[in-house]
């Protein structure tokens, strides 16, 4: 039997710049790729059109037929991991595994479960930094202890970013970029992936799914878009944001590729990719964040969670204009615009007083772009209880942000038609009302913890 390297897909789903794929590669070894449909992730879902999945089953589909073009093929099972790897060790004879690292507590689990089963038949286990520039501690602030607050992090990250630099050929051009942002040739090394006839993959139908109408948006963005963006993105009516997350989600694109055209096109742009790593390193140094408040005294708060006001929320249906957009936008869509996502967020905890995690699962369950630590960083922001957090006082007005990031209404009038007639509901709770309940609520909270 031919003793193989196996490379483990997960949140890197493309065979170009792929960190632990390239190093596979570079093994002793022929290099056969392997995707775990996860039924411990699947059979939470319950919408059998969850366009994330038919989009991932796609994904699948296409990088088995890039490889099929080398003459390879990918190893697709599904099941739980746990139960997925013994099969897989009594059909192969495996030699090393790769793989690229995931940052949330149930990923950690899964991979050191997966790490000891290897151990005890002595197959080495190799796990590389791939979805995001900077992980963990590799930014840290003077004492050694990782950032809470975003702009210190962000100007070490650029420091860290400045520190090593390095001349490459890309397309032909000689460019000074940062080593961190090196692509990884995995091209040169594709002869080494194992020549094989590919299995059949299981279908989307027999794990319980079927195709979506949501579309997928596509992986490349504009420079003009880019390069505009910090001019652009706040505004819910305009083109203006890069739609991307869904591909970061995946790693259907490279973060590096992204950053070396944000770092040359709009620093506001990468910001934004400045706050995914942060957030994921908040969760892997802070992972009680995923179930509690980053603030424990924040989890003494006394949450409503009125259920009619929270579906009416879901629904799109509280009678604040640009509350009921984003959510109607979600729902139609799997998309949100970034600020309405703030709007709808603090509508949600300060002015329904509905607990943040109430609105993050329902995000979660919508979102094509869902990113754990991504999405947790920013309800816990707007709930005032995270890292960096908007202060518990500052309670936005749906109205005075109505006015100015939509004051023509055009963001509203295309996702709630019935806004201005009788048909459209009345505020479910007055603004003034609504803000001096929270602010009595949190501070009785926070005076207790």
């Amino acid at each position: 039997m031919q003793a193989i390297t196996l490379f483990w897909f997960r949140r890197d789903l493309r065979l170009q710049d792929n960190a632990g794929l390239y190093h596979a590669l570079k093994s002793n070894f022929p290099v056969l790729p392997l995707f775990i449909f996860d039924t411990e992730i699947l059979d939470e879902l319950d919408d059998p059109e969850d366009a994330r999945v038919a989009f991932l089953h796609q994904r699948i589909t296409e990088l088995q037929a890039e490889l099929e073009h080398l003459g390879s093929s990918m190893l697709v099972r599904y099941g739980k991991p746990a139960e997925v790897w013994p099969e897989i060790l009594q059909d192969y004879l495996v030699a090393e595994v790769y793989t690229n690292h995931d940052y949330e507590p149930r990923a950690i689990q899964r991979d050191e479960a997966v790490q000891n089963l290897l151990a005890q038949q002595n197959i080495p286990y190799f796990s590389f930094k791939d979805q995001v520039i900077f992980e963990k501690l590799e930014v840290t602030k003077l004492d050694g202890k990782p950032y809470t607050v975003f702009t210190p992090y962000s100007r070490m990250w650029k420091n860290c970013l400045a520190s090593q630099m390095e001349t490459i050929q890309e397309n032909g051009i000689e460019q000074v970029i940062s080593f961190f942002l090196k692509p990884y040739p995995t091209e040169k090394y594709y002869p080494n992936f194992w020549q094989t006839a590919p299995p059949p993959l299981p279908a989307l139908s027999a794990m319980g799914f079927q195709p979506s109408s949501i579309a997928i948006p596509p992986t490349t963005v504009s420079r003009g878009l880019i390069k505009q963006y910090d001019k652009t993105r706040d505004f819910p009516y305009l083109n203006g944001t890069s739609r991307l997350g869904i591909h970061f989600r995946f790693g259907t694109i490279s973060i590096r590729e992204k950053a070396r055209r944000a770092l040359e096109l709009n620093e506001t742009f990468l910001n934004e990719l400045i706050w995914r790593d942060f957030y994921a390193q908040i969760l892997f140094n802070f992972p009680h964040v995923a179930q509690r408040s980053f603030r424990p005294e924040y989890d003494q708060i006394e949450w409503r969670n009125d259920e009619d006001e929270f579906e009416k929320w879901c629904a799109g249906k509280t009678g604040y204009p640009i509350v009921d957009a984003g959510l109607r936008e979600l729902n139609a869509t799997g998309y949100m615009h970034n600020r309405v996502r703030m709007i709808t967020a603090s509508f949600l905890t300060k002015h329904l007083l509905i607990d943040w995690r109430w609105g993050e699962a329902y995000f979660a369950k919508k979102l094509l772009d869902y990113d754990l630590a991504s999405n947790n960083g920013g309800w816990q922001w707007a709930a005032g209880c995270g890292t960096d957090a908007a202060p518990y006082f500052r309670v936005f007005s749906p109205a005075a942000q109505q006015e100015k990031f939509d004051p023509e209404y055009k963001y509203v009038r295309k996702w709630v038609p019935e806004y201005g007639t009788d048909a459209y509901p009345k505020p479910i709770v007055d603004h003034k009302f609504a803000r001096e309940r929270c602010l009595e609520v949190y501070k009785a909270a926070l005076k207790g913890g």
